[in-house]
């Protein structure tokens, strides 16, 4: 038999895993400066994007649940970066709406890609090349995942 398949250099995971955890730390100090986590970030890109958005189209958004995504969300409203209230048409359904101050917030956090750019020691094209590859390895994952379920 041949266990060399299991050594751990040669699992993407623990690459994929790695790597995450190298850009959360690259972020970290630069999120420190605007008061916020990598999760808390996250859910401002969102809301940056779409305001006055459902709580369950954040978490399809982020591949997260509502159990995971409400702490998130009390945390920035409590902060002061967003509200949360009863959506008119439908009394079940939260939606999630930035204040002036997450609103404001946008600015300072505009350098932060050009930052995590230069931290990397990688070009904008290989980056972005990077990026169409793990879309598509993680679109071919998720279809694995829908398909066997």
């Amino acid at each position: 038999m041949n266990y060399e398949s299991l050594k751990l250099e040669k699992q993407i995971c623990f690459s994929l895993y790695a790597t995450s955890r190298a850009v959360t730390a690259l972020y970290r100090p630069l999120l420190e400066e605007l008061g916020v986590t990598y999760p808390q970030y996250l859910v401002l890109l969102v809301l940056w994007e779409k305001d006055s958005i459902a709580l369950k189209d954040i978490g399809d958004r982020l591949l997260l649940d509502s159990g995971t995504l409400t702490p998130l969300l009390k945390k920035l409203e409590k902060m002061g970066f967003l509200t949360r209230t009863r959506s008119d048409e439908d009394e079940r359904s939260l939606v999630v709406r930035l204040t002036i101050k997450g609103r404001n917030l946008r600015k300072k956090a505009l350098c932060i890609p050009e930052l995590l750019l230069e931290g990397s020691g990688m070009t904008i094209e290989k980056v972005l090349s990077m990026k169409k590859d793990l879309d598509k390895l993680l679109y071919q994952l998720e279809e694995k995942v829908r398909n066997s379920a």
